[in-house]
């Protein structure tokens, strides 16, 4: 719950409205897993809580771990589907790659999460959750949602999950160490641009619309040259960062012409550019670049003066990388 949410709650059972921030300080950052350890509560304020709520903190039902490190974890999720959320070590950094949604309504054909079809939203908790129970939640340094769904098409949830996260009486976290990535949903990027500071990161993959429309249905409802011209109207030149997530395929749109189509969209724009090795999924017949293409499509938009780098994966081997995650019926 944000703060606003806990001083209702206070109000509901009676207790002083200052209880609300103690609350959050035990939930947020003493990280107490039952209301009885609120021990500044009094025993009958904390008698009224525990009438009507529990912390709710819920342990992963399985963990794989690959052999780089990455571990996937399956957590309660929604509407007979479970969600999946990722952790993926590197040296002093500890990223979580959270789900916003159990399954997704966009649709994109190389897409694991989306060929699962929609099967509800997460409430903010249930993002929260994620985060709080993951193997070294204490050591994460980064969180991205980049998990199933898509974050703006369940915008108050994550803008919750976004305010607890940034708060002083939450996490107390610079917006830096969150990135919320999107295949660009008009109104609420506006919005997520104007009311956080967090980074963002666009789902592009195909520089011209109807290849895009092809792969990527949203495209007709949100299209790129829109979206590139709503990011034109912000700053990402200093603190905040704009990143463009670009799905590799073979002879798909892996040659100079989309290379250069590509620089044509992002001109004027203070981006960079992530080139991802497509990880190939059953019954597609999408086929993954080679790595000759990718260094040569990399060099293309770098000549162009676009930075671009090619994104190491992760977790392969447990189907936790890009576009790999699906969750799993609920049993």
């Amino acid at each position: 719950m944000t703060l606003g949410q806990l001083r209702e709650v206070a109000a509901e059972c009676k207790l002083p409205s200052f209880s609300a921030k103690q609350m959050a300080k035990w939930l947020y950052e003493k990280r107490v897993i039952e209301i009885d350890q609120m021990t500044d509560i009094s025993l009958r304020g904390r008698d009224a809580l525990k009438a009507k709520y529990c912390v709710g903190l819920c342990a992963p039902k399985a963990e794989a771990r690959s052999v780089d490190g990455t571990i996937k974890c399956l957590f309660e999720g929604k509407g007979g589907r479970d969600i999946e959320a990722v952790l993926i070590p590197d040296k002093d950094r500890a990223t979580i790659c959270v789900s916003s949604q159990a399954g997704c309504k966009m649709g994109c054909k190389f897409c694991m999460t989306g060929r699962q079809g929609f099967h509800g939203n997460l409430d903010a908790s249930d993002i929260i959750n994620q985060i709080m129970s993951i193997p070294r939640s204490e050591d994460l340094t980064n969180i991205v949602f980049m998990g199933m769904g898509e974050p703006l098409d369940n915008f108050s949830p994550v803008m919750d999950a976004i305010e607890i996260l940034t708060a002083p009486w939450g996490f107390a976290w610079s917006p830096k160490r969150i990135t919320v990535s999107s295949i660009g949903k008009l109104p609420e990027l506006k919005r997520l641009l104007d009311e956080t500071k967090v980074h963002v990161a666009i789902s592009v993959h195909l520089p011209f619309a109807d290849e895009r429309a092809s792969l990527m249905p949203s495209e007709r409802a949100f299209p790129i040259s829109k979206i590139m011209t709503l990011l034109r109207e912000y700053d990402f030149a200093h603190q905040r960062r704009l990143t463009v997530e670009y799905i590799m395929w073979r002879g798909l749109n892996d040659d100079m012409r989309h290379a250069d189509a590509l620089a044509r969209l992002l001109a004027g724009t203070d981006c960079r550019v992530n080139l991802i090795r497509y990880h190939a999924l059953p019954d597609s017949e999408l086929q993954t670049a080679s790595e000759d293409s990718m260094i040569a499509f990399r060099e293309r938009l770098n000549s162009r003066g676009i930075t671009a780098t090619i994104r190491a994966s992760r977790g392969e081997d447990i189907q936790a990388a890009c576009g790999m995650l699906a969750g799993e019926a609920k049993k």
